[in-house]
């Protein structure tokens, strides 16, 4: 997939997850997310940051995190960032960054697309709330995820079942089926099988309890 595609893709989903933000009550703002011990409001500001995470980031951002891991560095980036910003101040990032094509270095250009789409997620779903994205898009981030599942989790599951999407033609793995919208097997590829919807085939057992 081309590069201006991915950051086509990026720019609309950063502009949903905008207006859902933009959407919620002040007290949906720290609500609980998807991610363990994350707000709707750490998450947003989470996403937004990418663009600004240059070079000249990087030695201050290691240098907070040494001895903490990968997950670990991030953890706590989203808690600093959390604990600093307002949903005023993430909304201005939004609107200030949303286009940007700049990404994390040592990262891709499809990270960010990963980010925007499963992150949303991760904020409508324990609201209740829904947003669709491009199919084709959802199986840009999920290639994406599969390759980096070492740090996202779900590697094991993801080697244990055949991936078959009903709603594009997409195609993973080999083992016991797991069907379903590909938006949904991205969550499973992400690390969020707990959270994935209406999947069927024998893979199923295989999937951790529902959240």
């Amino acid at each position: 997939m081309d590069t201006a595609t991915v950051w086509r893709w990026t720019h609309a989903e950063r502009a949903a997850l905008e207006a859902t933000l933009t959407s919620l009550p002040p007290q949906a703002w720290e609500h609980p997310s998807l991610c363990d011990g994350w707000s709707v409001k750490d998450v947003a500001a989470h996403v937004i940051s990418n663009p600004q995470i240059g070079w000249a980031q990087m030695p201050g951002l290691v240098a907070r995190n040494l001895g903490h891991g990968y997950n670990g560095m991030i953890k706590r980036e989203v808690q600093r960032l959390g604990a600093t910003q307002t949903p005023q101040s993430v909304l201005a990032d939004f609107e200030r960054y949303r286009g940007s094509t700049r990404h994390v270095p040592t990262t891709t250009a499809v990270e960010p697309l990963v980010d925007a789409i499963v992150h949303h997620q991760d904020i409508l779903r324990p609201l209740g709330l829904e947003h669709s994205p491009d199919p084709t898009a959802a199986v840009v981030a999920a290639d994406r995820c599969r390759l980096l599942s070492p740090l996202l989790g779900g590697r094991r599951l993801l080697r244990s079942v055949r991936m078959v999407a009903t709603d594009v033609d997409w195609v993973r793995g080999d083992g016991p089926e797991l069907t379903g919208p590909v938006l949904e097997l991205l969550m499973v590829c992400a690390g969020r099988a707990r959270a994935a919807r209406g999947l069927t085939g024998e893979g199923v057992s295989l999937l951790p309890p529902a959240a």
